[in-house]
């Protein structure tokens, strides 16, 4: 690395982080007692609690926008921590779980698993179906909500999916089909006496995905502001809003970096994504494979061994050999604007935005929240 390298910005696990909302939540005792000082002050005043999702946006993108999304940047809170890779797959796995990418496993978009590469939220093999192979509750076998029966309210198209089954296992799912809807379904769940609600939106990163920043960016996440001001108009006497995200986004466009056809001699796989590409390497091939790639991506990307971040906790502080085994040998983790290509890593549109590497854009999420009036 050079002087001018930035540094990876490692989750703080053991802090504020994504992964300690849920068990803090769901410990004893009263929300006034118990929760760490990073929780938003609403939160610890309330009776009941809706935490809500927003798959894609970043604190850095909130903060940019906060003429877009007066609601959302008007709550009380700051930033927190993601997970090791900032994506939606491991990210909302420790989110549910209150586990580290290490212990539930969830550890990439792509994972190996029975010596294939599977997209984890697909859960497919060059688009067939592995859950017979591959079973969601052996690959991740820990109950979502420390094993609390915690509604989820989520689009109805999640609902039974192979990933749901894999992370929110145990919870009640409760689908809706049109944004519009959440606010209603939030109200009956309080209304039933819930203490916890858990609601996913996704709209944010899909526009992001698919256009990038610019008009389109603004108009979804005006719509996700007037979603959330929709829920807090909804909140019944004492519940508040707690709004959190899975990772941030970074706008690459057409920035694709190519691997040699000399490095590819060395590489028997690839899995993770764009920003965060593992490289496996042929039996008794691993250092040449890392030279190859220091020499190659160093100017663009972190180039690691697996052995040095699990050292290094990128994880969490526990990896057991199984989850490891998931891993490629060697990571390039962008610290450009840049993604790099895996003509098996593709889908039907070129993302514009993306995320899964560490830096601070798609590593801190917000943790704001707000009673209702």
């Amino acid at each position: 690395m050079t002087p001018e390298t930035p540094l990876p910005i490692i989750p703080d696990y053991g802090g504020a982080n994504v992964r300690g909302v849920i068990p803090a939540l769901l410990g004893p005792g009263s929300w006034s007692d118990s929760l760490p000082d990073w929780f938003p002050e609403p939160v610890r005043h309330a009776d009941q609690v809706v935490v809500l999702v927003l798959d894609g946006l970043g604190w850095d993108q909130l903060q940019e926008r906060t003429d877009i999304a007066p609601t959302i940047a008007g709550l009380t809170g700051g930033p927190i921590t993601t997970v090791a890779p900032t994506t939606t797959a491991t990210a909302l796995s420790s989110i549910a779980t209150g586990l580290t990418p290490g212990e539930h496993g969830l550890i990439g978009y792509r994972i190996v698993l029975g010596g294939e590469v599977m997209n984890v939220l697909r859960w497919a093999v060059d688009g067939e179906d592995r859950r017979r192979s591959q079973p969601p509750e052996r690959v991740q076998s820990y109950p979502a909500f420390l094993g609390e029966p915690t509604p989820v309210v989520t689009p109805m198209e999640l609902v039974g999916s192979a990933f749901s089954a894999a992370h929110l296992r145990g919870s009640q799912p409760v689908g809706w089909r049109a944004p519009s809807s959440m606010p209603i379904e939030i109200r009956h769940l309080l209304d039933d006496g819930e203490r916890l609600v858990y609601a996913y939106y996704g709209g944010v990163d899909k526009i992001a995905h698919e256009r990038g920043f610019g008009d389109f960016y603004d108009a979804e996440l005006r719509a996700a502001d007037r979603l959330v001001g929709d829920i807090l108009e909804r909140l019944p006497s004492g519940a508040a809003l707690l709004i959190t995200a899975d990772h941030g986004q970074v706008e690459i466009g057409p920035n694709i970096v190519y691997p040699s056809h000399g490095l590819l001699e060395h590489v028997a796989l690839q899995s993770g994504e764009g920003r965060f590409r593992w490289l496996h390497a042929y039996r008794g091939g691993v250092d040449d494979l890392f030279d190859a790639a220091a020499a190659e991506f160093s100017d663009t990307g972190w180039v690691l061994t697996k052995e040095q971040m699990i050292d290094e906790c990128w994880f969490g502080p526990n990896v057991p050999t199984p989850v490891a085994n998931r891993l490629g040998d060697v990571a390039v983790v962008a610290h450009q604007l840049v993604s790099y290509y895996d003509p098996l890593d593709s889908g039907p549109f070129e993302l514009m935005c993306r995320h899964g590497s560490m830096t601070a854009a798609e590593v801190y999420v917000p943790l704001v929240a707000g009673m209702a009036e």
